[in-house]
């Protein structure tokens, strides 16, 4: 007979975290969530993360809707994916590069302004083409608004929204593309929740977004993601993150799958508002070092 203790150490089986270490961490996390929320004068925070090592879920106003900024370009990434893996479209698939596009409001035609773009080097290519799996890169990696209006014209709102309801995910609304300003003010506008977007990428983390090669293709897309004022500038400079950010003039969001060394991953969305007269600031961060301390901090049974 093999003895239990050598059938825990074969099966290196996770060992869970003391109930009184999670009750005293949601304790810890809640006070110091409302006082990052104080000190950085915001208007709304939104938070949830989901441990894989612990199987632990936490939520501070993760059913709040906030506006989606560029976190949106998760969900046209992964309506991407959904026609790729019905073998109705294809990553090498020629896009012509324009910038022109039509309201939802008016179907008046609207051009992007090329000064409030993320990435100016997609604009390099008008006139040429480039491949589906290009401007999925540039969406992601860069926040590329032309990469993602392109996308949205070639999949379909339609598409992206029905991707999302697909896989039950609730809490991501879309409607648009990006700079449709008839649109922002007639006051539609994209959505999402922080327990939207985690369950999203919870999908993509565990392999299930349509299949493990379209969900490791995107991983590897927002692995390269590179602006890291976010979460990763609350974690150690040996973790790595696949992320996407999302920032307008009162919003700071970003959402992302952490890994760090000898653990499984876990999963967090920090999403904020603050007043109009105020600077981003750092929250984002803060909440992203307090969550990593908060795990790294927790005894085990």
């Amino acid at each position: 007979m093999v003895a239990k203790a050598q059938v825990l150490e074969e099966e290196k089986l996770p060992v869970a975290p003391a109930k009184d270490s999670v009750a005293a961490s949601e304790v810890s996390l809640y006070r110091n969530v409302l006082k990052i929320k104080n000190e950085h004068t915001l208007e709304n925070l939104g938070i949830a993360f989901y441990d894989a090592q612990t199987t632990i879920q936490w939520a501070y106003n993760g059913d709040q809707y906030f506006h989606a900024a560029s976190t949106m370009k998760l969900a046209v990434l992964l309506g991407v994916f959904r026609q790729v893996e019905r073998g109705e479209l294809s990553l090498e698939a020629a896009v012509h590069i324009r910038n022109r596009f039509t309201s939802i409001v008016n179907q008046q035609p609207f051009m992007l302004d090329l000064g409030r773009d993320a990435d100016p080097d997609v604009y390099g290519h008008l006139g040429r083409t480039l491949t589906i799996r290009e401007l999925a890169y540039w969406m992601i990696t860069k926040s590329s608004n032309l990469a993602t209006n392109l996308l949205v014209e070639v999949v379909g709102v339609p598409t992206i929204q029905h991707a999302l309801d697909e896989l039950e995910i609730d809490g991501v609304r879309i409607l648009r593309g990006v700079e449709d300003q008839a649109a922002f003010e007639a006051g539609l506008n994209n959505e999402v929740t922080a327990n939207g977007l985690l369950k999203m990428l919870r999908l993509i983390a565990d392999g299930r977004a349509y299949s493990k090669v379209a969900s490791d293709e995107m991983l590897n897309i927002m692995l390269e993601q590179q602006y890291r004022s976010g979460i990763p500038a609350g974690l150690p400079k040996a973790a790595r993150v696949a992320h996407k950010t999302g920032n307008i003039s009162t919003v700071h969001h970003d959402a992302g799958i952490v890994f760090v060394e000898d653990r499984k991953p876990y999963v967090l969305v920090i999403l904020t508002q603050f007043p109009a007269e105020s600077a981003r600031g750092t929250a984002v961060a803060d909440v992203s070092r307090d969550i990593y301390n908060t795990i790294a901090g927790m005894t085990y049974e």
